[in-house]
């Protein structure tokens, strides 16, 4: 009853085209923005925010990055990790040798760093797809972490290949508390879902829509297949990029490959899976429920487990569940939490009333 379109006349293109074209939709998400703005700095500890609040805003953005290349153009990539890895080095760098440069430049110059690696690691997208494509990609998972490990010019001449980045300062004012941290990735992460939001609904995101379901008929139809495939390729690496810059300036506080490894890679696609294919929204669900289910699964059995000697077996449990969960998702509702979202909302349309 609380979700009835009741009254809600569309009287022109601009309302009937809007991005949340139902009032309700609107308070929700308006709601939402005022929690992560007031409510969590006011009340939320420094440990619940450095812990879980920053990585869910930096792991969000980068399934969001496979997301709009996976879900959205149906290309799949196994190597988001490594071009996270490149928007943290080029970030680092940036920062580094050219100190004037505002914080907010140097994630975007990392970014499109990501971006242009993206784009070259996508170029046999054209000659092949599918499993064949996903192997392409694993590729550069690995070389771009063997050029990080063996080049050292990209960690400022450290032969450990792990170097500390430098503080955040914006406009003479340095980000030292976990609010400003947390602000910092905030106000980027709205920025960057508003433009994938946007993008997803426009011609772009039509295309790659159509190519996702059948290459074929879209290029009969007259859209450019190479040109759309590198572009998704190359967005997807910029929003990489952006959340690898900032997981290792803002979380980390340091750039290590080692953080970036392929499992970073399978995580990220486990947070797509779950969350919902070719749903924004969806990138938001599964990075929250990636990132909080290994702290519910450890209240829920490390007692109980510890009493009976099997403490050993918690460790395990996380990635039991992960698999359990992934072929479930896969087999019952391939579209993820945001699908049960959606049906959700639509069982609130129509109740008292059956469906």
């Amino acid at each position: 009853m609380l979700y009835r379109e009741t009254g809600q006349i569309k009287t022109d293109y601009k309302s009937d085209m809007a991005m949340f074209p139902i009032a309700q939709d609107r308070w929700f998400i308006y709601g939402c923005v005022a929690v992560a703005v007031i409510g969590l700095p006011l009340f939320a500890s420094s440990y619940i925010i450095e812990a879980f609040l920053i990585p869910i805003l930096i792991w969000s953005l980068a399934a969001l990055s496979l997301n709009m290349l996976l879900g959205y153009c149906g290309q799949l990539s196994l190597g988001h990790g490594a071009f996270m890895a490149v928007g943290a080095y080029a970030a680092y760098n940036f920062a580094t040798r050219i100190p004037e440069l505002n914080i907010f430049i140097v994630f975007i110059l990392a970014g499109l760093c990501a971006a242009a690696v993206s784009v070259l690691f996508g170029l046999p997208s054209m000659r092949i797809k599918g499993f064949y494509l996903a192997v392409s990609t694993l590729a550069a998972q690995f070389v771009i972490e063997w050029v990080f490990s063996t080049v050292t010019w990209f960690s400022g001449d450290n032969a450990m290949g792990t170097v500390d980045t430098p503080a955040i300062v914006i406009f003479g004012y340095k980000l030292e508390s976990s609010i400003d941290l947390y602000m910092f990735c905030l106000v980027i992460n709205i920025v960057l879902f508003v433009l994938a939001k946007n993008l997803v609904r426009g011609s772009v995101g039509r295309s790659w829509m159509a190519i996702r379901d059948m290459d074929v008929a879209a290029s009969v139809i007259g859209i450019r297949l190479l040109p759309a495939k590198l572009l998704a390729f190359g967005v997807s690496g910029f929003y990489a990029g952006v959340a690898g810059a900032m997981y290792a300036f803002v979380y980390l506080k340091a750039c290590d490959i080692t953080s970036f490894d392929l499992f970073q890679s399978f995580n990220i696609l486990f947070m797509v899976i779950i969350g919902g294919m070719g749903s924004v929204m969806g990138a938001y669900f599964g990075a929250a429920f990636i990132l909080l289910l290994p702290i519910v699964l450890n209240i829920t059995f490390q007692t109980f487990f510890a009493t009976s000697g099997f403490a050993g077996l918690v460790s395990n449990i996380e990635h039991m569940v992960f698999g359990g969960l992934i072929m479930f998702f896969l087999i019952v509702e391939p579209l993820g939490l945001a699908r049960l979202w959606s049906t959700a909302k639509e069982k609130l349309r129509l109740w008292p009333f059956p469906h």
